[in-house]
Formats: structure tokens, C-alpha cells, sequence
């Protein structure tokens, strides 16, 4: 029988600049994009210096970038092919053991996906030089091009919202690190153009994880759209990162120090290695230390709402809960009293029939999150009859969304939009094409207006 001794210690800071809470605080400042122009700068000094500390892999030589993306996408071919031999052959997954683990990585990453592309947006103003074309090109289709149905970030929070994980205290602070960075390139734009197109370079280069989640993701029930729409954008031949190579080849010097250039290229080429990637998040997810964190998260409000009926031990439930060193203990006495029946069907337990199911007296107290974390801690090493074996194919099944056309900023925009010559309307839909506006109603229509003009204007 396992028992829990101790509450979960948070995990390092990846960034030691940067004391827990601070990361998120400077992501919602930066995507509020509230004057934080010069904290976006101190940042990005910080993480280029510490990705001067890491291992260059990009070649030096740019002319053979096509044949090192071809070759890099062939061995994540090769490699994806080896795992889905061994998967029909009866192995196990190899990224989540449970939905609970799929949850919790859905939204670690989540401050990344819903800034998506961010880094590529201040870039915008240059719509009318074509070196930049490749970039916007990548920037625009991140945006779904204005059709809410295909906006990146508009689709994870529907993923989120289909999950309930709308809810972000599950969410550590070092999450937040990789969305503040593409933040922050956004915000120099092309004060920083040499680390923002290496930043691109390394960001749009397709990783063997995206294609094992959405496997894995489609086995658990849950809709891999967002992340297979990356595996077919992200493609060598055509997509983003054939854009990325031939971004930097129409972007370097032709008289400048090309070598500085490159040098900055390369910096922001290894931003990406900084803070947890999404394969250190899955290996980093641990059940029981997430399952004690999220009942300590818990504690405080139901530590004086249970009656003294029940006794575990000799302790009322409210003793119990009165401090969050008692939780392993309390989970344990619960066992020992046959409430909790470890790996064994959930069903089988009084504490989860408490929890979930008809006239459960605790309905509504957890979310989906939480609930999945205490069944999979439950169930164990118990795999339902009813398990998938197989993955299961998943498309965007949902209706597109509409537009609502008595939105009051969408009808503001419009107002400023009447009478305006061409070159004023851009000028006026940039900004609603930004991180935190462009899923908006209004950024939509300004994305859909923006390409339009764009392409018939000199």
C-alpha cells in the first residue's frame, strides 16, 4: 500500500532571476502590452545571456540549413515511425500514463500556446517589404487568417474549456517562461529581428513530441486538433519551417557584419532550450505530489465545512484539513478505514462515490482536473475493461464559432475603419492583430481586413 508522507516541494525555478510568481506577473503585463516595453527588454537581456551558456547545434554555415531542416525532419519521421510500431505492438504509451498527466501538461503549456506565434508580431509594420513575407505569412496563419475555426489560440481555449482547465493555480510558475520570452520578442520587434527570426527558426522545426501527444491525446479521449494542425503547418516542404530557413537566407546583410548577425541569430535560435520544454513537463509530472498539492490548494476551503459525524482515527474531518501536513496522513486513515480503495475501479470507493455520480454530496466541489487526479491515484494500477486500445481519430468536429456582430469593439472598429484611405486602415488593424487581441471578435475581422488590403496594396 502506498503512502503519502509528505506535501509535494515546488519545483526549481528554472530561472533563479526570477522568484516564484514573478514569470507570470511579467507574461500578463507583457501580453496586457502596458508600457512594459522596458521590462520585455531587461528580460530578454537575461534569457539571451543565458542561452549564450548552452550548446550551439545549429550549423554556422546558413547555406546548409534546408539540407539540416530536411535532415532533422527525416529522423523525427524515422523515430515516430519506431513508436508506432512498438505502440501496435501492445507497448504502452510512452507520454501520459493517465488523463490525469494529459491534463495537467495541457495546461502547463498553455501560457506557450496561447500566446502563439507572439513572437512574430512585431513584424506586422513591415507588411509591405517582401524579405518579410515568409514571416508574416507564418504570423498570419497562427491568427487562422481571421477564421476563428483555424485561430491557434481560439482553438486551445476551446481544447481547455472542453477539459475544464480553464482554472490557472494549477499552473507553476516556470510555465510562464517561454510565453513571456515570445512576448518579448514581439514587443522589440525589429529592434531584435536577428534573435526573433532564430527564435522562429528553432520554434517551427517539427519535434517528435507534437506528434507522440497527439497520438497519446486521441487514445485518452481527448481532441489532438490543435496539435495535428502544427504537424501538418510545421512540414519541411512547405510549411513553416521551410519559411523559418528562407527567412533568415532573405534577411542577412548583404555589406553588414554578417557574422554578428548570425551570432544573434543563433542566440535566439537557442531561447528555445530555455525553462521546461514539453517533454520535461510530461517526465517532470508526478501523481501524488500533484494529487497533495491539489488537496492543499483545497484545504483551506473546506477545512471548516465538514460536520464531526465522521471520525478517521479519532479526528473530525475538519481536523484533519486544519493544516496541509495532515493530508498524507488524512488520505492514509481513509485507506485504513476502507473509504479509499487503492488500484482498484474508482466506483468501488465510498470517497469517490462522495465525489462523482447522482446525489454525490460533494458534487461540484472539484473540477474536471482534480477529479481526474483523484481517480487516477485511485484506480492504480486498475485499468477499465472499457480502456481504448487504440488511438482514435479526432477532427475539428465543433461548429466553427461565429462572429458576433453586436460586439461593441468589433463595432467600434468598424466606425474607425469608414472613410479611411488604405494605408490609414492598416495602420488602425495592427494593433487588434497583437497577442492578447487578435482571438477577439474584433482582431478577426481586423486579421481578415489586414490580409485583404495587403495583397492589393503596392
Amino acid at each position: 500500500m502506498t503512502v503519502l508522507t509528505r506535501l509535494p516541494s515546488a519545483p526549481a525555478q528554472s530561472q533563479a532571476l526570477h522568484p516564484a510568481g514573478n514569470l507570470r506577473q511579467l507574461y500578463e503585463a507583457l501580453l496586457r502590452d502596458e508600457n512594459p516595453r522596458e521590462r520585455a527588454h531587461a528580460f530578454l537581456q537575461e534569457q539571451l545571456q543565458q542561452a549564450a551558456d548552452i550548446a550551439e547545434t545549429l550549423p554556422r554555415d546558413p547555406g546548409r540549413w534546408h539540407e539540416w531542416m530536411t535532415a532533422h525532419c527525416t529522423e523525427v519521421a524515422r523515430r515516430y515511425a519506431d513508436y508506432l510500431q512498438q505502440r501496435q505492438a501492445g507497448g504502452p504509451r510512452q507520454f501520459f500514463s493517465n488523463k490525469a498527466q494529459a491534463l495537467y501538461f495541457l495546461q502547463a503549456v498553455a501560457p506557450t500556446k496561447l500566446v502563439d506565434g507572439a513572437w512574430l508580431s512585431g513584424l506586422l509594420p513591415q507588411w509591405h517589404d517582401p524579405r518579410f513575407a515568409g514571416l508574416l505569412s507564418t504570423y498570419l496563419e497562427e491568427l487562422g487568417e481571421g477564421n476563428p475555426a483555424q485561430n491557434h489560440v481560439v482553438i486551445y481555449r476551446k481544447l481547455l474549456a472542453d477539459q475544464d482547465l480553464q482554472e490557472s493555480a494549477a499552473i507553476a510558475d516556470e510555465h510562464y517562461l517561454q510565453g513571456a520570452l515570445q512576448l518579448a520578442l514581439g514587443l522589440g520587434g525589429m529592434d531584435c529581428l536577428p534573435e526573433v527570426i532564430g527564435y522562429n527558426l528553432g520554434y517551427e522545426q517539427l519535434p517528435l513530441h507534437l506528434l507522440i501527444s497527439s497520438y497519446e491525446l486521441s487514445e485518452l479521449g481527448i481532441n489532438p486538433y490543435y496539435f495535428t494542425l502544427h504537424v501538418t503547418i510545421d512540414n519541411a516542404s512547405t510549411g513553416h519551417a521551410q519559411k523559418a530557413v528562407q527567412a533568415v537566407l532573405d534577411l542577412l546583410p548583404l555589406e553588414a557584419d554578417r557574422s554578428e548577425f548570425l551570432r544573434r541569430v543563433s542566440l535566439g535560435y537557442r531561447l528555445n532550450d530555455l525553462g521546461q520544454g514539453s517533454r520535461a513537463i510530461i517526465e517532470g509530472f508526478d501523481l501524488d505530489r500533484e494529487l497533495l498539492a491539489m488537496l492543499a490548494r483545497k484545504r483551506p476551503f473546506g477545512q471548516h465545512l465538514h460536520s464531526d459525524y465522521c471520525r478517521f482515527e479519532g479526528q473530525t474531518v475538519n481536523q484533519w484539513l486544519a493544516t496541509p501536513e495532515q493530508l498524507p496522513g488524512f488520505l492514509q486513515a481513509m485507506q485504513d478505514k476502507g473509504w479509499i480503495k487503492r488500484n482498484q475501479d474508482p466506483q468501488a470507493s465510498r470517497f469517490w462515490q462522495l465525489i462523482c455520480g447522482d446525489g454525490a454530496a460533494m458534487f461540484g466541489v472539484f473540477n474536471a482536473y482534480e477529479k481526474q487526479l483523484l481517480h487516477d491515484w485511485i484506480a492504480g494500477s486498475w485499468t477499465s475493461p472499457k480502456a481504448v486500445k487504440s488511438a482514435r481519430r479526432h477532427g475539428q468536429t465543433s461548429a466553427p464559432a461565429v462572429i458576433p456582430e453586436q460586439d461593441p469593439d468589433l463595432q467600434q472598429l468598424n466606425a474607425a475603419l469608414q472613410g479611411q484611405d488604405d494605408h490609414a486602415q492598416m495602420a488602425l488593424l495592427i494593433p487588434w492583430l497583437a497577442p492578447a487581441r487578435h482571438a477577439h471578435p474584433a482582431g478577426l475581422l481586423a486579421t481578415r481586413r489586414f490580409i485583404e488590403l495587403k495583397s492589393r496594396l503596392p
